[in-house]
């Protein structure tokens, strides 16, 4: 009898490999973000949580943009084709898609780091803090 991992077959190579490959395009993971912070980088990192939370501890070099508060005039200060990574507080908080979805519907190229801060705490990266908005 097969376990529940085995009872529904793994998907053919070919497949597999176009899904995995596809992934790629919408995600990003902490570390590869905290690498590409360290030079120059090419894509905007935006914070996705409230000011509260990200005056608390957010990830340096971020911006604070609420996923409700993603509109067309706000995304003008940069280019067209701009490249936006969205977070939020994890895996367990949606913010971050709604976010990416949100630049996705005013055209932006979006991609969301894959974790959120709990991701970017496991991986040891230090986080900066702020005063919070007012």
């Amino acid at each position: 009898m097969p376990s529940a991992v085995t009872a529904i077959p793994a998907a053919a190579a070919d497949l597999a490999c176009a899904h995995f490959a596809a992934s790629f395009s919408f995600e990003t993971d902490c570390w590869d973000v905290h690498d590409a912070l360290s030079r120059t980088p090419d894509f905007v990192l935006l914070d996705v949580r409230s000011p509260t939370l990200f005056a608390q501890g957010h990830v340096p070099g971020a911006i604070n943009l609420p996923h409700g508060k993603i509109i067309a005039s706000r995304l003008a200060e940069w280019p067209e084709g701009t490249v936006f990574v969205t977070y939020c507080a994890g895996p367990h908080c949606n913010g971050a898609a709604r976010g990416a979805l949100r630049l996705a519907q005013l055209g932006r190229p979006v991609k969301i780091m894959a974790g959120g801060i709990t991701g970017w705490i496991d991986e040891g990266f230090a986080l900066a803090r702020a005063e919070a908005a007012a």
